[in-house]
């Protein structure tokens, strides 16, 4: 496995990086994965989907928003997560060659800030998605769905059938409005931290097990669409 690490330049700010190649070893799609609001790039969560995509052949790049390195509790603003993004994604591609299919997204809202990037036409290969953040918990009629239509690029997005911050129904009617190839993956029990009650008869271990299988499907169709 090959593990590099680097301080990322955003604006006068700098945030570190780390890109684990797939387990194999092998040079590959790489995924450059955003954490959540309330998460880092060590947390458990992030790390966990981390390795899961690694086993199934996928390079992650992870990386701290801003504020985390500052040690606030606040997100940052929109535009400083993505340019964030965007300033990651720039190193990646310097350091490892230009890797395709590269792939941005990640959890919740670092899912949704590489979503917006998509919407402006960032260039990567495909958008991929864990617990979209569709609205607050509790708050269905706050939708954050209104850049969703302009995303031209394939997208994989799972959710969990219990995600306290998208209902299932409004997802799915958000979803009428987009023409871009959108791969919707329910996880069902899971919450929005892929977690499923032990009454479910299944493991966390096992849904990312599932998410992790969907993506390397879903990769092996991007590669393929790539060579047409």
């Amino acid at each position: 496995m090959t593990t590099r690490e680097w301080r990322v330049a955003v604006g006068d700010d700098e945030t570190p990086a780390v890109y684990e190649s797939a387990a194999s070893g092998t040079e590959g799609p790489v995924f450059v994965c955003a954490h959540g609001a309330g998460g880092s790039m060590s947390d458990r969560s992030t790390v966990a989907a981390a390795n899961a995509l690694r086993a199934r052949g996928l390079g992650v790049v992870r990386f701290n928003f801003l504020y985390k390195e500052k040690k606030s509790g606040r997100p940052d603003p929109m535009p400083k997560l993505t340019s964030t993004v965007a300033a990651v994604v720039a190193r990646a591609r310097e350091e490892l060659g230009s890797p395709r299919p590269l792939i941005i997204g990640g959890r919740s809202m670092g899912g949704r800030a590489a979503s917006m990037m998509a919407a402006e036409g960032f260039d990567a290969d495909g958008l991929l998605l864990l617990a979209y953040p569709l609205h607050p918990a509790g708050k269905p009629e706050q939708l954050r769905d209104a850049h969703l239509p302009r995303i031209a690029m394939p997208v994989l997005c799972f959710c969990g059938t219990r995600d306290a911050l998208c209902t299932r129904q409004l997802m799915e009617r958000a979803l009428t409005t987009v023409t871009a190839p959108w791969d919707m993956h329910w996880l069902e029990g899971a919450d929005h931290s892929f977690h499923v009650l032990k009454s479910s008869g299944r493991t966390d271990a096992a849904v990312l097990d599932e998410v992790a299988d969907a993506t390397a499907r879903w990769i092996l169709r991007l590669r393929a669409t790539r060579r047409e």
